[in-house]
């Protein structure tokens, strides 16, 4: 039989690099495809890329999805902003353009199946494959990929999913890899700090009040963009223990502070929810993640509206915020997602 092809997303790093030359060694035949971004060290990445290419010895074909990166995952992440919310672009990346243009790109170059350096896992299910954790649960990246689809996942593989970032550092480093100076970024197009891209997107310092939760004036911020639920520098209220953001009302143009007992909460309400392998019987119970860094927390979900259910935990949980998602496991499997819209029930 001849040997599958495996296109995979390679961006110059670490990871991806070390997930090709695992393919290489499978036997797939390998090529690369790099997606062309907005950013400012857009060549720099660009030749990075090439050059880890030329070292594992496969082809590399560069995408142009700069203006579909602009539209569909730096838009959403400005008027989020603009309503008081704080996104989350790389789970919006992963369900647009890296499992979505890309993808579809790299399928039409002739791949047989695509791959990415992701630490997650695609496991076997009765009804089709499902989302895993990774086998390293410091690494694990299954809760940015939560709001893709059976059909993404059909044909794809994650080559680092039973590994830990420890093994894959000293296969780098037996491979001898060109690697780039540093750690990549969280937000990819943030090079010069929230406020300044914002600022630079045309946000506005608009002056307000800072009130705490009873109504009580305390201090005035410059545009409630510049912040989000849980922080606690740059607010400017001394006090005898930290003032931290509770809520973000947009409307009135407040900071709604609190101390941090009052950031703890049990309820919260869902919107837009995307299931995996088709929704569950409600009320659901399982563990719920309300962020990357999140550990997981069990609680119980129950149906609220169209489209729209109430998140109730077991244990008050610190921090829940808007525009972010919450994402439901069942044990390592991930059944689905749905946007916080609201950080009480």
């Amino acid at each position: 039989m001849p040997q599958p092809t495996v296109a995979i997303a390679l961006s110059g790093g670490m990871d991806s690099a070390v997930a090709a030359a695992q393919l290489l060694e499978a036997g797939y035949l390998v090529k690369a495809c790099y997606m062309e971004l907005p950013l400012k060290d857009e060549a720099e990445k660009k030749q990075q890329a090439l050059a880890m290419a030329a070292h594992l010895a496969i082809p590399l074909e560069c995408i142009d999805l700069r203006q579909d990166f602009a539209s569909l995952v730096i838009r959403y992440f400005t008027e989020s902003y603009r309503q008081g919310l704080t996104p989350n672009p790389c789970v919006r990346c992963n369900q647009h353009i890296k499992f979505g243009l890309l993808a579809q790109a790299m399928q039409r170059s002739g791949a047989d199946v695509i791959a990415t350096g992701h630490y997650c896992r695609i496991v076997d299910h009765a009804s089709g494959p499902m989302l895993a954790r990774a086998a390293d649960p410091l690494k694990d990246q299954s809760y940015f990929l939560a709001r893709l689809s059976r059909q993404q996942l059909q044909g794809v593989l994650f080559p680092l999913g039973n590994r830990h970032k420890s093994e894959v550092r000293l296969r780098a480093r037996a491979l001898d890899l060109p690697l780039p100076q540093g750690e990549s970024q969280d937000v990819c197009f943030l090079d010069q700090g929230l406020g300044a891209f914002l600022s630079a997107q045309g946000f506005s310092a608009a002056a307000g009040d800072i009130v705490n939760t009873q109504g009580q004036r305390l201090g005035s911020h410059q545009g409630i963009w510049r912040y989000t639920i849980g922080q606690r520098r740059g607010l400017g209220l001394p006090d005898a223990s930290p003032w931290y953001v509770a809520a973000i009302d947009r409307k009135k143009n407040q900071l709604i502070v609190a101390k941090q007992e009052e950031l703890l909460q049990k309820t919260c309400t869902l919107q837009a929810l995307h299931w995996l392998a088709g929704p569950p019987e409600l009320p659901w119970r399982g563990t719920i993640q309300l962020r990357s860094q999140h550990r997981g927390a069990s609680g119980e979900l129950y149906p609220k509206g169209p489209d729209t259910a109430l998140l109730q935990f077991d244990s008050p949980q610190r921090a829940i915020t808007p525009g972010q998602f919450a994402v439901f496991y069942q044990d390592d499997l991930v059944l689905g997602s749905a946007m916080i819209a609201a950080s009480r029930g």
